[in-house]
């Protein structure tokens, strides 16, 4: 008794489990996750380590070096970069993508014990290092900004964490996080020569603060059975309390603090961030969503609490979105769901017209049924609705046509010949049930390497895999259950019909084809001749095709990096970032008078925000730079926005780096890098000049620079030990001395409820100080009590140092990138410019050599561990066929009508104008499974003519092909017209694979019902 028998004598059994899956997919189509793309992980970690006032090849050699070495020894490593910069050493440690999500905390566990064995060789003085694991890879998709006209950062900062405390508390919110917050100081500001006039030092105030602002325990004390806690007081009530510390002076005398110093509560200065929502300084707060969770229902809640907040927030005070990924997600799933809708209903209308109202209707039914199973099952293995699941959902719609049309129509044939319907039914389930399995799994693991790759690509295309076999094997079972009971239901059909009589059109197409059969199978070795040359010619046309791996997002999002020269004050950089602001404002904010621009926008400078968005990470700390997140009026804006944004900026900041892009859709970085390694940092800068000068005579090229930047200046201090022993001082008072003189150091901490704030000792002219009056700074004696000047006892030097110093592999690692200009492709650039890069690296030093980067080292990363288990599914493959044919040349046949598809993939892609990447690739995989699908049911169809007609070897293909017209053509027509939603409305992203599948499915339809029969004739000797 097979699975058709069981429906059908049990069908109101059937009926119910059918309306049971219904209810339970609907019921869990509302609550599935809905996220952009989906989750996957990032295996990197940082170890960031603070050395104050050290140099960048200082910090390379006592601290980044070492932690490297370390590094080095994880057996999971892949790749450590570095970067050593003035005061900072940053390690990144990039995992093997083969290393599991789960076991990554104990591989960053082991790194961090790798570090503490090494911290009593690294110098004093320093802070870390620290591996910071966490947060990396995080997306905070929705971003608020919070503006106040009137009012200090401290109230907006108490607004903001009030808002925090609630948007935390959300279910769907994992983090939250608060950019722009200015930390408050209290200033002890002094005048030198007063303390030189009272013979106090920065030390003596800093110790009198230390031993008067205490916080201990002043023991217990017994009262009769209690022990009581004895608190002293000690720590400042306020700052008038502060004021009234007393100051040693001379043997008996004292002064206050208060007396001697100005007490100044204030934020930080110079600034070390700063935030702007729309021109205005501000706050922002980054929400990122749950693992799992809905990221529009996340938008939802916050949009809710936004609002309640907003009505109880004092009039000036403005909360909005600046970035809002939930709206993103929201009109890409409805987008794609509409997408998916059409295509259904194109299937339909196909079906009907192509088999007529009853038949249609029964095969018709199969598509929602399925959909609805496969919903149920994603559900059940926590499969989430994105691009990605959609997709899928697209593109198996015409494959899972095929099990319906295929058994329904066995069905009809043996009803037309006089078997009664249900028994028609049995037999035809017995005949096709192990076929159409093979076939479906078949299909399916053709996407088996995209779900087994150890990579990113492969945790992202990974559910291409899991929703294509769901539904496929959902509708091959439904197929042989519910279409088989409809059909025995519903399909009524006059006996010995002609094929012409139910389908005239398919029966004249059904003519010719036999006509055209017959004539390649008359002539089978001049037919695999044209075969080979339009496969050849093929091959020649894909040197033609663009290469764009991943495309830019069409999201109505831009970025602009501002970057100047490192050590570049705040102001001035806030000064260009208000030049370019203020330039927005005027010419392209969206207004009455201006339908297309920017809408809003949000400026962080010196830190970047948390990552918003796949393709975008922020990196460390910097006062030269400043990001801009753009929102505009639409997608198809976002040039027009660019190309003024870009002819501004190359006009007014001819000495910045300015990069104004989308966002990209691979996950960053530059579309060309040439990395440089060598020991020399001179030669490598001389290296990059060369390759730079190249770059911009390249017309495609743009943006061009590197990641060390130019030179910067440093004061050099060249201390005279001899002069300074005879004034009696020590390097220690000079360092200390300057310390206070400059920037102001750290006395002690004034406590306010939960706040701690630094109380921070200074010049009261040190925000004035020019580096030619260093000279004239007093140095304080600690043994003597006297005041040096500073040219007493040492030399202003004013040198250049590098700006920074970055390493790849414990290699240093200069690299030159550039961006390719609208209308060009990252392919355009290195055609032109490897060929030379080939040729001058042969006159570089021993030593020195380099590697390419950018976009075609992001392809081929990530296409390598798709790649590398292609052959996993191709034995998969081969081992189904083998299972099922039981024959080396059967096997043999399907397998050689693969490559053909590419034959009409890329006419398709040139014919369209599209560009082969990434999702071309997926679309010729997909492609694969189809063409091999037909290739089965077909060979499957001679082997059941020469068994059972008992008709001669060429009169079985010939019938066997004739029977198969129908089912494949149908299959071929639904899978094209269904993907035309996807090319219309899929963007840049998707509009390939859906040209790739059509156009090659409707060359591989044609060509494959014509080269299996003529292939199986030569392979099997068949004899006209």
């Amino acid at each position: 008794m097979n699975l058709t028998q069981i429906a059908l004598e049990n069908n109101r059994v059937t009926i119910v489990v059918l309306l049971v899956v219904v209810l339970l997919g609907l019921a869990g189509y509302q609550t599935m996750p809905r996220d952009s793309m989906p989750p996957y992980t990032i295996r990197v970690a940082s170890v960031v380590t603070s050395f104050p006032g050290a140099g960048p090849e200082r910090v390379e050699a006592l601290i980044t070096s070492k932690i490297e070495e370390v590094a080095q020894e994880l057996p999971e490593l892949k790749t450590v970069t570095s970067e050593s910069r003035t005061g900072l050493s940053v390690v990144s440690v990039q995992l093997k993508q083969e290393v599991p999500p789960e076991e990554l905390q104990a591989v960053w566990d082991r790194l961090r014990r790798k570090i503490d064995t090494i911290r009593s060789d690294l110098p004093e003085g320093i802070r870390g290092p620290e591996v910071k694991d966490d947060g990396i890879g995080v997306v905070y998709g929705i971003v608020i900004g919070l503006t106040g006209d009137g009012f200090t950062f401290a109230e907006l900062e108490t607004y903001a964490k009030d808002l925090r405390d609630d948007l935390i508390k959300l279910p769907d919110a994992a983090e939250v996080r608060i950019s722009g917050i200015q930390e408050e100081r209290i200033y002890l500001q002094f005048n030198d020569a007063r303390l030189a006039e009272l013979g106090l030092s920065a030390q003596k105030i800093k110790n009198s603060i230390a031993s008067t602002n205490i916080v201990f325990s002043g023991g217990e004390v017994s009262l009769e059975d209690e022990r009581l806690v004895l608190e002293p007081t000690g720590s400042y009530a306020d700052l008038d309390d502060l004021g009234r510390t007393l100051i040693a002076v001379g043997k008996d005398g004292s002064v206050y603090l208060g007396d001697v110093t100005r007490i100044v509560r204030t934020y930080e200065t110079p600034q070390q961030r700063l935030v702007k929502i729309n021109g205005q300084p501000g706050l922002s707060l980054s929400v990122a969503l749950s693992e799992g969770a809905n990221i529009i229902k996340l938008g939802e809640e916050i949009d809710q609490l936004v609002a309640l907040h907003q009505a109880r927030l004092p009039l000036g005070i403005t909360l909005n979105r600046v970035a809002s990924q939930d709206f993103e997600v929201e009109k890409s799933v409805a987008n794609f769901t509409n997408n998916l809708l059409q295509s259904v209903a194109i299937v339909l209308l196909s079906m009907l017209i192509f088999l007529g109202l009853r038949t249609g209707l029964v095969v018709a039914s199969l598509i929602p049924m399925t959909i609805v199973a496969t919903l149920f099952v994603m559900g059940l293995l926590d499969l989430g609705l994105n691009q990605v699941s959609l997709a899928a959902l697209i593109m198996a719609l015409g494959m899972l046509v095929d099990n319906a049309i295929v058994v329904s129509e066995a069905i009809v044939v043996k009803m037309e010949k006089g078997t009664d319907a249900k028994e028609a039914a049995i037999e035809s389930a017995r005949e096709l049930a192990v076929p159409l399995l093979v076939s479906s799994l078949t299909t399916s693991a053709a996407f088996l390497s995209f779900f087994l790759a150890a990579s990113i690509m492969g945790e992202m295309m990974g559910p291409l895999f899991s929703v294509i076999t769901i539904a496929l094997l959902s509708s091959w079972l439904l197929s042989l259950t519910m279409v088989a009971l409809l059909a025995v239901f519903f399909i009524r059909v006059k006996r010995q019909a002609s094929q012409s009589e139910k389908s005239t059109f398919i029966g004249r197409l059904n003519g010719q084809y036999k006509e055209l059969l017959l004539k390649a199978l008359a002539h089978p070795y001049s037919f695999m001749g044209i075969i080979a040359g339009l496969f050849v010619l093929s091959l020649f046309g894909f040197g033609f095709l663009p290469f764009i791996f991943f495309p830019d997002s069409e999201r109505n999002l831009l970025t602009v990096n501002l970057n100047l020269p490192l050590g570049t004050k705040i102001e001035t950089t806030t000064a260009r970032v208000e030049r370019l602001e203020a330039y927005i404002a005027d010419s392209l904010l969206v207004s009455k008078n201006r339908q297309r621009g920017v809408t809003d926008w949000a400026t962080f400078v010196s830190e970047g925000p948390p990552s918003y968005d796949q393709g975008y990470q922020s990196g460390e700390a910097n006062s030269g730079y400043a990001h801009m997140l753009l929102n505009t009026s639409s997608g198809d804006d976002n040039q027009w926005v660019i190309d003024r944004l870009d002819a501004f900026c190359f006009r007014s900041f001819p000495d910045a780096e300015i990069r104004v892009s989308r966002l990209a859709g691979g996950g960053g970085g530059s579309d060309v890098a040439v990395r440089i390694t060598g020991p020399d940092p001179n030669e490598l800068f001389g290296l990059a000049e060369r390759i730079k000068q190249k770059l911009n005579e390249i017309s495609s090229a743009q943006n061009i620079g590197d990641n060390w930047g130019p030179k910067i200046k440093k004061v050099v201090v060249d201390i005279d030990q001899s002069k300074t022993q005879n004034a009696g001082l020590t390097n220690q008072d000079i360092a200390l001395s300057l310390q206070t003189a400059l920037t102001g150091f750290n006395t002690g901490a004034f406590r306010e409820g939960d706040q701690s704030l630094p109380i921070v000792l200074r010049n009261e002219s040190s925000q004035d100080v020019d580096v030619r009056q260093l000279e004239s700074i007093n140095i304080y004696a600690q043994g003597s009590g006297k005041n040096v000047p500073l040219g007493q006892v040492a030399q202003i030097v004013p040198q250049w140092q590098l700006a920074k110093i970055k390493r790849r592999d414990l290699y240093r690692t200069l690299t030159v990138t550039c961006d390719t200009k609208s209308g060009f492709t990252a392919q355009d650039i290195t055609d032109e410019f490897i060929p030379w890069l080939e040729e001058d690296s042969k006159s570089w030093k021993p030593g020195y050599r380099y590697e390419l980067g950018g976009e075609s080292e992001q392809s081929s990363e990530a296409m390598s561990a798709v790649v590398a288990k292609l052959p996993l599914s191709g034995f998969t493959i081969l081992a189904l066929l083998i299972v099922q044919f039981n024959s080396f040349r059967k096997t043999f046949i399907v397998l050689s009508t693969i490559p053909l598809g590419l034959i009409g993939v890329i006419a398709g892609l040139l014919i369209f104008r599209s560009f082969f990447g990434f999702f071309a690739f997926l679309g010729l995989i997909s492609l694969a499974g189809i063409v091999i699908n037909n290739a089965i049911v077909l060979i499957d169809r001679i082997q059941i003519e020469l068994n059972q007609s008992g008709r001669a070897s060429i009169e079985a293909i010939v019938a066997a092909a004739q029977q198969r017209f129908r089912p494949i053509l149908l299959t071929t027509c639904t899978t094209t017209l269904g993907l035309i939603p996807l090319y219309l409305g899929g963007g840049l992203m998707w509009e390939p694979m859906a040209v790739a599948i059509m156009v090659g499915l409707l060359f591989a339809t044609v060509i494959t019902l014509l080269f299996v029969p003529v292939l199986y004739k030569i392979l099997f000797a068949v004899k006209n």
